[in-house]
């Protein structure tokens, strides 16, 4: 009885408290506007105000070129920006339909690692990724509830996770 309540209890803290812990363990990419390639830009699904902009690493890339799942030390980075708005409040699209990019929000970073997954229960587990969201000038967002990502990503295990995954693959 003992032992099912402190499983039961560790479950409940890796649920509400996000995983902190783990949270640190996804870096900042210091150079990916240069060395990762910009392979998607399109509006934002998840909110009707914002544009993301999507980078992938080389080993992303050699994989997803390949048809091969997306292997540990795979990077994806999304730069969210919010749309310009008209003097009322109202999105403004460009001839083509689509959102127009106004200030960058906020970076968001997916990294694969070995056993990453591990630490999150089934509901919130992405395989291996990881998550982490960082300022535009590189700062991690602690305040940040990264279960969202977490479990906004989790259901898409044909695509590994990623929606943008038939982007990245040839």
């Amino acid at each position: 009885m003992l032992k099912r309540a402190i499983i039961v209890l560790a479950a409940v803290v890796c649920t509400t408290t996000g995983g902190v812990a783990e949270e640190a363990r996804v870096a900042f990419p210091e150079s990916y506007a240069t060395t990762f390639e910009n392979y998607l830009s399109l509006d934002r699904t998840q909110d009707p105000d914002q544009i993301i902009r999507l980078f992938a690493n080389g080993v992303a890339l050699e994989a997803g070129a390949a048809g091969k799942e997306l292997p540990d030390g795979s990077v994806v980075v999304g730069e969210v920006y919010s749309a310009r708005k008209d003097s009322d409040g109202k999105v403004i699209t460009s001839s083509l339909g689509r959102r127009i990019r106004d200030k960058m929000l906020a970076i968001a970073v997916m990294e694969k690692r070995k056993g990453w997954g591990d630490a999150y229960p089934e509901d919130l587990r992405n395989g291996d990724w990881d998550f982490a969201i960082f300022s535009p000038d590189g700062k991690r967002l602690e305040k940040k509830d990264l279960n969202t990502c977490r479990a906004c990503h989790a259901p898409l295990k044909t695509t590994q996770h990623l929606y943008s995954l038939q982007h990245i693959t040839k």
